[in-house]
């Protein structure tokens, strides 16, 4: 048996796969590729049949986001390697190998994110991960090459092997072993951040999550769920409070969270006086739903966490009142 599953998930994405499933099928010959049906109410699984028979399917009977699909899905999936891909990726060649030799040689690795460019302008870092992952004291997420939305030209400057914080969902791989330890992606997140919350957790198991900048991806971003969707704005905020509740350390627990809801308030504040009301909601509506699953976060809560989890105390402040729009080591 191959060593390295491809899983894709799927959702209504027919013309998704007719445009981007060739590249992975071409440039993966030493994996096996699966597509996770999320029940498509489009003939994405009769196309799969007929183009790619190769390619298994793994049928969900409801679509269950990416969170619980996934969990669903790898259930049946028993290579050692798992490389999680969006159905909006392109994959390039030799794209696998750099990242199943890190697998093999660093035992203690247990997930790996490959460099994320723009598919519509590939000299460009795409939003949804980029060079790799961090976060800062109060949970907003940020990337080497992307630091909330300016974008770095790619010029070979993350062309590294470095540990992160976390790997983007895009095209995440993890060992088999690790995630079914970790129980796998939390399925109350439904979508967005998930990743984040189980690197979080694997960073307070002591394992390792790596960037390999020599394996490259071309993500679409925002294929699924567009920047300017309220409900996207929802999501994040309400899964960024729940992934914080669940994994910061204990003393910085209420002191920080008390800080991010004030920072929070700021965001809506700011989404009002642009005019964006349905956004403002969405961040009104997330914190309610915080506080209704607050006891049951809480209760989700490990018996170890460590406070070395932040790259910088502010990306927020660094972002916007020094004017810091590119990632510096010095941070």
């Amino acid at each position: 048996m191959k060593k390295t599953a491809i899983v894709i998930l799927n959702w209504n994405g027919k013309k998704l796969l007719e445009e981007f499933l060739p590249s992975v099928v071409q440039f993966s010959s030493e994996a096996t590729i699966y597509v996770a049906d999320n029940a498509s109410s489009d003939d994405s699984v009769t196309f799969i049949k007929n183009t790619f028979p190769s390619v298994k399917i793994i049928q969900n009977t409801d679509n269950f986001g990416f969170a619980k699909g996934y969990n669903q899905a790898l259930r049946f999936v028993e290579e050692e390697y798992y490389a999680l891909v969006n159905s909006d990726i392109e994959v390039t060649e030799n794209w696998l190998t750099p990242v199943i030799d890190l697998f093999d040689s660093e035992p203690e690795t247990a997930i790996i994110q490959p460099k994320i460019l723009d598919y519509k302008n590939k000299q460009m870092f795409e939003y949804a991960g980029a060079g790799g992952g961090f976060i800062d004291k109060y949970g907003f997420p940020f990337c080497r090459g992307r630091i909330f939305q300016t974008l770095e030209k790619d010029k070979g400057q993350y062309n590294d092997s470095i540990d992160i914080f976390w790997a983007s969902g895009a095209c995440f791989f993890i060992r088999k072993e690790i995630y079914r330890n970790l129980d796998g992606f939390d399925e109350d997140f439904f979508a967005h951040q998930e990743e984040i919350d189980l690197c979080w957790r694997a960073f307070n198991q002591n394992l390792k999550v790596k960037y390999c900048g020599k394996s490259t991806v071309y993500h679409v971003g925002g294929a699924t769920l567009k920047d300017s969707n309220p409900h996207k704005t929802f999501l994040n905020f309400r899964n960024s409070l729940w992934m914080m509740l669940k994994n910061l350390p204990k003393n910085k627990l209420f002191p920080v969270l008390f800080l991010r809801l004030a920072q929070d308030g700021l965001a809506g504040i700011k989404f009002m006086t642009e005019g964006k009301f349905s956004h403002l909601w969405a961040i009104l509506k997330a914190h309610f739903y915080f506080y209704l699953k607050f006891f049951r976060f809480l209760n989700k809560r490990e018996s170890k966490q460590y406070n070395n989890y932040y790259k910088i105390k502010s990306i927020t402040y660094y972002y916007f009142v020094k004017k810091g729009k590119v990632f510096e080591n010095k941070f």
